[in-house]
């Protein structure tokens, strides 16, 4: 059993196969719910309630009784009770949150239909329930060839093997009414397991094979959200949404549900807004709408004459203008509604502290030498007015030969290696 939150091979309640070993805390799962009230203790004398919540592959999730009073936590593998035979699940919620999720989904606390659980599931059971869900992806690909072959408009999109590997459930979709008898009969002797058919709609098809939206996270019919309401495009056009059907419809091909979810608020903020259709009557002329801003309370219209120019008009100054109209009366110009926006100067805040930078006594590499030999080569020699009293003065254009210290005439540095040729050759006597 893969993990569904965070894929792992085994499973969060295993760690020998490969699973996580979360024990069933991975908070993304198919329509998890997080249990606030795991950390209370029950009032002295209390008992816990008997009701627990199991859930099976992708969204499926049933309520069982714990007859036996067993230690049960969430992420538990156990063996519940099935119409024949035995399933296995995954433990998802316990203790008293389960009472709220009964409620809920209207079921009641006192009911027979409630199945039991058996026990918690042995070696034996989750291998077998191992080779069970390795055959769901080779079972689908066959029964989609089966129905193909006999001419059925459906479309198988889930198998599920119970966890005793003796019944398998088909999920389908249909546009219409499909006669499956013949189709059933075949699928029996090809896996000689007991067939359930169940027709779900394409809503309820994104919710058990999940996906990414749009918007880039997880859908929300597999996430968290469970009933599905009637989407309209008249949802859209509160919105003042293009009508584009690739952009608007979600992977399910119907509209998307998330457009129900600000719908009240659009609604709310419409009712100030005057029809878009009336225009309105100045002394320079008419009018008409262009767009408009809902949560900002701005409407733009355009005169007749002018229809590039856009002139920017709340709602309060729109709805004085047609009350005007409604009088008789025509205002001069919609440039005289136009409220000025007066620009706020922003404060300047000094530093009273005088801490102005954290390396404002940070010296920058190098730049000193730089700036040293730049002084440098700006410098002028010195020069006197009269040459002739200075004996270093220079009185050509030509600068002076430096003087050589080592009493070398040519100016030539000397040559500080000894010559070994003048030791072995002495110079010759003046006569």
């Amino acid at each position: 059993m893969g993990c569904s939150s965070c894929g792992s091979e085994g499973g969060c309640g295993s760690s020998d196969r490969g699973g996580c070993s979360n024990s069933g805390s991975c908070s993304s799962y198919k329509l998890n719910v997080y249990d606030w009230l795991n950390d209370i203790e029950l009032p002295h004398g209390q008992k816990m309630f008997d009701c627990v919540e199991v859930r099976f592959k992708n969204s499926r999730k049933e309520f069982y009784r714990n007859v036996d009073e067993l230690s049960l936590n969430v992420g538990d593998i156990v063996a519940v009770e099935a119409m024949s035979g035995h399933d296995i699940g995954t433990i998802s919620l316990t203790g008293e949150l389960v009472k709220k999720q009964m409620r809920k989904n209207k079921v009641a606390f006192d009911s027979e239909e409630i199945k039991k659980i058996y026990r918690l599931a042995k070696k034996g059971d989750i291998d077998k329930w191992f080779e069970a869900q390795n055959l769901e992806k080779e079972t689908m690909y066959k029964a989609r060839t089966i129905a193909i072959e006999q001419g059925l408009q459906m479309k198988i999109s889930d198998v599920e093997y119970q966890g005793d590997k003796t019944k398998a459930i088909f999920y389908y979709t249909a546009e219409s009414r499909v006669d499956f008898r013949e189709l059933i009969k075949r699928l029996a002797d090809e896996f000689k397991v007991r067939i359930e058919m169940k027709q779900i709609g394409v809503r309820q098809e994104a919710s058990r094979l999940g996906g990414i939206g749009s918007c880039g996270r997880e859908l929300c019919c597999s996430t968290w959200l469970t009933d599905f309401r009637s989407v309209s495009t008249s949802a859209a056009r509160y919105q003042q949404l293009s009508l584009n059907p690739q952009k608007l419809a979600g992977q399910c091909g119907k509209l998307k549900c998330c457009l129900n979810y600000e719908l009240d608020s659009y609604v709310d903020a419409l009712k100030v807004f005057p029809d878009n259709n009336i225009k309105l009557k100045t002394a320079k002329g008419r009018a008409f709408f262009r767009k408009m801003d809902i949560f900002k309370g701005l409407m733009w219209y355009s005169y007749e004459s002018e229809p590039i120019r856009f002139i920017e008009l709340k709602v309060e100054r729109v709805n004085e203008i047609l009350a005007l109209n409604k009088e008789g009366k025509e205002p001069q110009d919609l440039m005289d509604f136009v409220e000025k926006v007066i620009e706020v100067k922003q404060p300047n805040y000094e530093n009273v502290v005088g801490q102005d930078s954290l390396t404002r006594f940070d010296k920058p590499k190098g730049s000193g030498n730089k700036n040293k030999r730049k002084k440098n080569n700006n410098r002028k020699p010195n020069s006197s007015t009269n040459g002739n009293n200075n004996p270093n003065s220079n009185n050509g254009n030509k600068p002076k030969t430096p003087q050589n210290n080592s009493g070398n005439k040519n100016g030539k540095k000397p040559n500080r290696k000894p010559n070994n040729n003048n030791r072995n050759n002495p110079k010759p006597e003046k006569s």
